[in-house]
């Protein structure tokens, strides 16, 4: 099983994936305990779909029947060029350049025909954050990092990564889990201007800037300080120390467009749909529409002229 988890692990490589451990498919207790309390203190917010499948959230088993193994997957998205930081609305860095789902997708896809053609006939599903699956606990178990206290998975190159899996019925060699490195660190929550790191790793979506700019629909109170980002944040992740490892990205396909990073406030300002639709083609801020992406940017407007 050892030999083969390797061939595994070296296709996914050779793939392009920055990282890949395995683990058992199994029950996660400390994460029930743990999304448990998350939800009863409504920390979800408008997000009630976490509320649904808890089970299966928390046992892959469920979600893929006779599942044995959770292969796990990581893809740097630290870009090169970056917006400037001076008078200008930000947008995450996750979220420059094509949406990640169908990258990560496709080439899982390759890794599952791999196993399929050259190890084993296997049954299994392939997931890249849609679905069900904690993916943060699952790359910690595969030994791929730790989870740090703004509750995103950290390694020792950084937290700007995608996550995904395999979850299949072959039986694998899993990897050791490794010890957290954050030690006494808490510059990630003090660097939230919202205060949404409650705690050392719990985060209320109800003050978290990414889930008001991208998950909440509707109006924004009046109050709601979005700190200039329009899509996302990144303030938790810049202030980790981990990050100044961070490697520049090796897809090209996550590197922003152009248009991104040249323009200015009073060109987020007059973008129409057209513009909007050029510059986010096939990417991740599509999710907000151009109707969101307006509300956010008004919403700072309204709180820099009161």
């Amino acid at each position: 099983m050892k030999n083969i988890s390797e061939i595994i692990k070296n296709k996914a490589l050779e793939l392009g994936f920055s990282a890949c451990g395995i683990s058992k498919s199994d029950f996660l207790p400390d994460d029930k305990i743990n999304l448990e309390n998350w939800l009863a203190k409504g920390y979800n917010a408008e997000m009630q779909f976490m509320n649904n499948y808890f089970n299966k959230r928390l046992d892959t088993r469920l979600l893929v029947e006779n599942s044995k193994s959770v292969i796990s997957v990581l893809m740097n998205y630290y870009p090169e060029k970056q917006q400037t930081e001076n008078c200008n609305y930000k947008i995450s860095k996750f979220a420059y350049g094509k949406d990640y789902h169908f990258i990560i997708k496709e080439k899982l896809q390759q890794l599952f025909d791999f196993i399929n053609e050259n190890i084993a006939k296997i049954e299994g599903r392939i997931f890249v954050d849609s679905a069900p699956v904690l993916e943060s606990s699952w790359a910690k178990k595969s030994g791929l990092g730790w989870i740090g206290k703004n509750s995103l998975l950290i390694t020792k190159k950084g937290s700007f990564f995608f996550i995904g899996e395999i979850i299949c019925d072959l039986e694998l060699e899993p990897d050791i889990p490794i010890n957290e490195y954050c030690g006494t660190c808490d510059k990630c929550i003090t660097a939230c201007p919202t205060n949404a790191i409650t705690e050392p790793y719990v985060v209320d979506a109800n003050k978290c800037i990414s889930y008001l700019t991208i998950e909440k629909k509707g109006d924004l109170d009046e109050k709601t300080n979005l700190h200039d980002w329009i899509f996302g944040c990144d303030i938790c992740q810049d202030a980790c120390p981990w990050n100044k490892k961070s490697e520049i990205l090796s897809e090209e396909l996550f590197n922003p467009h152009p248009n991104l990073l040249k323009n200015t406030k009073k060109d987020w300002e007059n973008l129409n749909k057209t513009d909007f639709n050029t510059i986010f083609k096939k990417s991740a801020v599509k999710r907000t529409k151009y109707d969101g992406l307006m509300r956010n940017i008004v919403q700072i407007n309204f709180i820099y002229e009161k």
